[in-house]
């Protein structure tokens, strides 16, 4: 891989990680329109752990907020019934449970990870994926905005989320576009869909990361050589990710979350008509 792909997948993966256009998406038009070389999976994995610090440090407030009250809820649930007092639990410990209950849905679509990933190899398919994007993007910013937060979402809404988040997987889909327009098709106000959506990044990009980097390690560690490629692109992805989370949430509060759809509309139907003109 050379320097400037790993700039340009750094790139790439910071704004459309976050903005509802599928990063996946991208990459997999890149690598096929213009030839570029497939980057490794640890390559990609990193870009993705890139994007989760630049989440973290966007909801850092309450990430901190929620890993205090998971463990004062572990606290209290091992508690006798004498010492629980509480009559309703703080917002951020139920957030907790909904990220909790909105990750499982993602261990259905472990068996068939390989099958999903080399739908990548189709670019026909990822087109038609990025206008589906557009028009799950295009419905959800016309329905009337929801009075569901964190104190009032049900465990179904959570469930239904996280399997929007399964369905992301495929090459194409926006997994933030398709969270956030899920969460707004339940009643969920714009707000609470988009912090919803990434915060329940989280839990799948690290898992998804430890694995990665413990099955390099096992099979005979990193190459050195590429490590300033791999923080270049981490650094950039990460950057670039973290304006694009304030400007998703911008645009969603003010209601322009479906001018993506047009966009995604474009690329889907340039790339279909590049496709059959260069028979590539």
């Amino acid at each position: 891989m050379k320097f400037w792909m790993a700039i340009v997948l750094g790139l790439v993966q910071g704004v459309a990680e976050f903005l509802p256009i599928s990063s996946s998406g991208h990459l997999a038009l890149l690598e096929h329109f213009f030839n570029m070389e497939e980057p490794d999976d640890l390559f990609n994995v990193l870009l993705h752990f890139a994007t989760l610090i630049a989440v973290c440090i966007a909801y850092r407030e309450d990430i901190i907020a929620m890993i205090k009250e998971f463990f004062r809820g572990l606290a209290v649930m091992f508690s006798g019934p004498a010492n629980r007092t509480e009559e309703r639990p703080p917002e951020a410990r139920r957030l907790v449970f909904l990220v909790i209950i909105g990750t499982l849905p993602l261990f259905l679509v472990l068996p068939f990870q390989d099958f999903v990933e080399g739908l990548a190899a189709s670019p026909a398919f990822v087109s038609c994926a990025l206008i589906v994007t557009g028009i799950i993007l295009f419905a959800a910013d016309r329905k009337k905005d929801g009075k569901k937060t964190a104190r009032t979402a049900t465990v179904q809404d959570a469930v239904l989320v996280g399997l929007a988040q399964g369905l992301a997987t495929i090459p194409g889909l926006s997994r933030s576009g398709t969270t956030i327009s899920a969460g707004m098709a339940l009643g969920l106000n714009r707000q609470f869909a988009v912090r919803y959506s990434f915060l329940l990044s989280l839990p799948a990009v690290l898992g998804a990361t430890l694995l990665k980097v413990i099955k390099v390690i096992g099979a005979g560690g990193i190459d050195t050589q590429v490590i300033p490629m791999y923080l270049t692109g981490m650094v950039l992805a990460g950057v670039v990710g973290y304006f694009a989370v304030q400007l998703v949430k911008l645009l969603a509060d003010k209601g322009k979350f479906g001018g993506f759809a047009f966009y995604c509309w474009a690329l889907g139907l340039a790339a279909l008509i590049a496709q059959a003109i260069l028979q590539v």
